[in-house]
């Protein structure tokens, strides 16, 4: 048995060992750490005052192909990737931005872009024009920055289509960047029924042989960034390839540093050789894929009638809120093109781009040259 004192002297114990505890276990020992969402975040972001300016020339799958600016074309490219820092921010072809880190250009080197400048110019384009379509939500950014449009269309074989090159026109206009018309295989047919289609638009083209020279189209392209757009089989690739006669090569040096898919499969720009005895700038070409259609979707209504600037004066007497279509009996478009102020193939190529905009079959109206009617929603 446990006498008195016994359970006195363990109790005493007991006690001192608890004490003992509670000052192991006092609230000044204890740290409590702010969960995730309750830390503190800085809103400073470094400057890189450091960064160096680059030129974006191909994208590839996270990896993005650039040159640094003044760098001559025998100097190495730069691989670089999008720093977190930049969000959700996408980086395009065309794109002027900062790199920081290794921009050597050494085999393994890897950069970081850390800034993009802001863009002077973006042209895209949508799958579709009806912008309640999935396809025509999607919108693709083709080229930042660029000065002109080249639209590339073959004279015959495949013949030209009028409606693919008004979609471009629309484009073009509605990034603010100029259009330049050129014409290949132009000794299979002549340019008389295009030019005349777009007589009052005062257009600017080249035509473009076999075995012509192409001194016009280069002094055209000389200090631009130029983007070529074309169908798939008029000639746009023997076109570059005239223009910068180690285009392959380059395009395979672009295809090695990414790692991914060949790249005429993407844009990529290229930059034109310097012509002897030329001191200025030869000017960059970005060439496309031969694309299937060439939506609008992100065009408004309203700005579909700054690719048909001849039509535009006509407007002025329409109601308000004219939506122009064809059975508006109010719309003024009708009497000017019936008093022989516009050509009536361009009011109807006008009013298929605003029926497929909303969704409608299209609407035949009159012709395009050499019976090439656009197909709703495409540009083949």
């Amino acid at each position: 048995m446990v006498g008195n004192g016994d359970r006195q002297e363990l109790s005493e114990q007991v006690g001192a060992a608890l004490a003992t505890k509670r000052r192991e276990y006092d609230e000044d020992d204890v740290r409590v750490r702010p969960g995730k969402s309750s830390r503190p975040r800085t809103r400073t972001r470094p400057r890189h005052a450091d960064a160096k300016d680059g030129f974006v020339i191909a994208v590839d799958r996270g990896r993005y192909t650039c040159v640094l600016a003044g760098a001559g074309a025998d100097e190495p490219m730069v691989t670089a990737m999008r720093a977190r820092e930049l969000g959700r921010k996408s980086v395009v072809v065309g794109d002027r931005v900062g790199l920081v880190g290794d921009t050597s250009g050494a085999p393994g080197a890897l950069a970081r872009i850390v800034r993009i400048e802001p863009r002077r110019s973006v042209l895209r384009r949508t799958a579709e024009d009806d912008a309640s379509t999935a396809e025509g939500r999607l919108e693709r950014v083709v080229v930042a920055n660029a000065d002109q449009l080249v639209i590339v269309s073959a004279l015959a074989d495949p013949p030209p289509r009028t409606g693919f090159i008004d979609r471009c026109l629309v484009a073009a206009y509605d990034a603010d960047i100029e259009p330049l018309l050129c014409l290949t295989k132009a000794d299979l047919a002549g340019p008389e029924a295009v030019l005349d289609y777009y007589t009052e638009l005062e257009l600017p083209y080249v035509l473009i042989r076999p075995d012509s020279p192409l001194d016009a189209l280069r002094s055209l392209l000389a200090g631009q960034v130029s983007v070529l757009v074309g169908h798939s089989g008029v000639g746009k690739s023997t076109l570059v390839n005239r223009l910068v006669p180690e285009a392959a090569r380059a395009v395979g040096a672009v295809s090695a540093i990414g790692r991914g898919r060949h790249t005429s499969t993407s844009a990529v720009a290229l930059r034109l050789p310097v012509l002897p005895g030329a001191d200025d700038d030869p000017g960059w070409i970005v060439d496309t894929p031969g694309v299937r259609s060439f939506g609008l979707a992100h065009v408004s209504a309203e700005s579909l009638l700054h690719g048909f600037s001849d039509l535009v004066e006509a407007t002025v007497d329409c109601p308000a809120n004219c939506p122009h279509t064809a059975d508006e009996a109010d719309c003024a478009l009708d009497a000017w093109v019936a008093d022989g102020r516009a050509d009536p193939r361009r009011l109807a190529s006008y009013r298929r781009l605003l029926a497929s905009r909303a969704g409608e079959p299209d609407p035949r109206g009159e012709p395009e040259p050499r019976g090439n009617p656009e197909p709703r929603g495409r540009a083949e």
